[in-house]
C-alpha cells in the first residue's frame, strides 16, 4: 500500500486531499452529506491503489529492430511486442521504452486493454543523425486503474543494440594499381590458376593433415613427403585512418573526425567491392587485422560505427605496422600532419607501390569552412604552414595527396587518386563541395 499511495496521480492526491478536506469540514460544521462525501472522495483513490497493487499481470515482451544495422540519416523501426500470458485481462497499460538522445525523446503509448493471451504490438520509427552503437530499451510499462487515479510502473530487463554505421558515399572507378601478392609456404612457386595445391612438395612435419600426404613423392624419396599449400595471389590494400583526438577540429557530426571516418568506410567498401584485400589500420596499431579473414563491408561498418577518438600522439606505430606487413596499396584519411608523422608515412613507399592521402584541413571545420587558400596557414603557429610542408613531403615522396576542407566531395576528390593525376608540382589545393 506504501508503494501504491507513492504512485498516486495528480487526479488521485487532488481526490484524496479534496475527501479529506471535505470530511472535516463537515466534522466541524456538525453535517453528516460533506461527511459523507469527503469519505467516498477519499476511498476512490485508495480503492484504485488496492486494485493496481494487487493486480498480478504476467506480461512478456519483445522487441524487433528493422534493421538492426541502420546508417546515418535512415529510418529504422522499432516493434514492440507485448503478450498478456495471464488469465485475466489487463487494465489500461501506458508504455514507453528507453531511447538515448541520440535517437530522440522517449515514445510512449496507451494500451486500453489486452484479453488473456492476448498480443498487442506497437512500432516507432528512429533516425539517427550520429553513428554509434546504441542501447534501445528497457520497456517500462505503467499499471493504472480506470480512473486513472494510480500508476505503478513496472519495468523489463530486455535492451536490444542498434548499430548506426557510418554515411558512405559512391566513388567513381578509378584504377589505382598495387602489388598482387600471395600466401602459402611457397608463394615464388607458380599455382595453378583455380588456386589449388602446388605441386611442390617438402617434408612432413608433426600436425600436418595427412590428407596432404603425397604417396608418390613419399614412395620415390623413401620418407613422408607432404604437398605445398598455396593461397590463390591476390591483390592488397590497407586503410589507415588517423582516428588521433589532437589531430581533428570540430564537435559532433559536424567534425573533421565524423567525415574521416565516413571517408575510410567509402574508400574500404570501394577497394573491397574492387577485388582487394582489404585491411583497415588505426593510429594505435588497432584495427581489422590481415590475419583475421577477409574484411567485409559487415566487419568494416561495424568497427568503424563504434570507433572513438584516441589519445595517440603519432601515427609511427601505424605505419611500423603497415612496412612489416607490406602492403600493395595504401590509402590514409589523416588528419593535422606534422613532418615527423609525415617522414614516417613517406618511407611506406617502395618500388611501384601505390599510395593515396587524403589530408584534411582540420582547421578548415574549426573555422566553419570560412578558411581559402587551400588550407594554407598564416605562419602565425595555427598548424598550417605544418600540413602544406606535410603535404609537399608526402608528394615529393611519390604519395598521391588528395587535400580535403569542410564540404568537400570525396567523390569529387577521388578521381585524384589515379596515377594519371599524379603531378610533382604543385600539391593540389583544398576541394571544396557545393554548398
Amino acid at each position: 500500500m506504501l508503494a501504491g499511495l507513492q504512485g498516486l496521480t495528480v487526479r488521485g492526491r487532488c481526490f484524496l486531499a479534496a475527501g479529506v478536506t471535505c470530511a472535516l469540514c463537515g466534522l466541524a460544521l456538525r453535517e453528516r452529506d460533506p461527511v459523507r462525501v469527503g469519505v467516498l472522495l477519499a476511498a476512490l483513490p485508495l480503492v484504485a491503489v488496492a486494485l493496481v497493487t494487487r493486480t498480478r499481470y504476467r506480461l512478456a515482451c519483445a522487441r524487433r529492430l528493422e534493421p538492426a544495422r541502420v546508417a546515418v540519416g535512415r529510418t529504422a523501426t522499432v516493434v514492440l511486442r507485448l503478450d498478456n500470458v495471464s488469465r485475466l485481462a489487463s487494465g489500461v497499460l501506458r508504455l514507453q521504452d528507453s531511447l538515448p538522445p541520440a535517437l530522440g525523446s522517449a515514445p510512449r503509448f496507451l494500451l486500453d486493454q489486452v484479453e488473456p493471451r492476448g498480443v498487442r504490438e506497437a512500432g516507432y520509427p528512429v533516425t539517427p543523425a550520429q553513428r554509434g552503437r546504441y542501447a534501445v530499451g528497457p520497456l517500462t510499462v505503467w499499471l493504472t486503474d480506470p480512473f486513472g487515479l494510480c500508476e505503478l510502473p513496472r519495468s523489463f530487463a530486455t535492451v536490444d543494440g542498434l548499430v548506426v554505421t557510418p554515411r558512405v558515399w559512391s566513388l567513381p572507378p578509378v584504377r589505382l594499381g598495387g602489388e598482387w601478392t600471395g600466401g602459402g609456404e611457397a608463394s615464388a612457386r607458380s599455382m595453378a590458376s583455380a588456386g589449388e595445391d602446388d605441386a611442390a612438395t617438402r617434408e612432413y612435419r608433426q600436425g600436418d593433415d595427412l590428407r596432404k600426404v603425397h604417396w608418390r613423392s613419399t614412395a620415390h624419396r623413401g620418407e613422408m613427403m607432404v604437398r605445398r599449400e598455396e593461397r590463390p595471389w591476390q591483390s592488397r590494400a590497407a586503410v589507415l585512418l588517423d582516428t588521433r583526438a589532437r589531430a581533428h577540429r570540430g564537435v559532433g557530426v559536424d567534425s573533421s573526425f565524423e567525415w574521416a571516418v565516413s571517408a575510410a568506410a567509402s574508400i574500404g567498401l570501394h577497394l573491397a567491392g574492387g577485388g582487394y584485400h582489404l585491411r583497415l589500420v588505426e593510429d594505435t596499431g588497432d584495427g581489422l587485422p590481415a590475419s583475421a579473414p577477409a574484411v567485409t563491408a559487415t566487419t568494416l561498418l561495424d568497427r568503424l560505427a563504434g570507433l572513438q577518438p584516441s589519445n595517440g600522439q603519432s601515427l609511427r606505430l601505424a605505419a611500423a605496422q603497415l612496412r612489416r606487413s607490406g602492403e600493395g596499396l595504401v590509402v590514409a584519411v589523416l588528419g593535422a600532419l606534422d613532418p615527423a608523422d609525415a617522414q614516417a608515412l613517406a618511407r611506406l613507399r617502395h618500388g611501384a607501390a601505390a599510395c593515396v592521402a587524403v589530408l584534411l584541413d582540420p582547421l578548415d571545420w574549426a573555422a566553419g569552412g570560412r578558411r581559402r587558400g587551400g588550407g594554407r596557414g598564416d605562419g602565425r603557429g595555427d598548424g598550417g604552414d605544418s600540413d602544406e610542408a606535410a603535404a609537399r613531403l608526402l608528394a615529393a615522396a611519390g604519395w598521391r595527396v588528395l587535400r580535403a576542407g569542410r564540404g568537400s566531395e570525396l567523390a569529387g576528390l577521388w578521381p585524384q587518386a589515379a596515377p594519371a593525376m599524379v603531378s610533382a608540382q604543385p600539391v593540389p589545393a583544398v576541394a571544396r563541395g557545393r554548398s
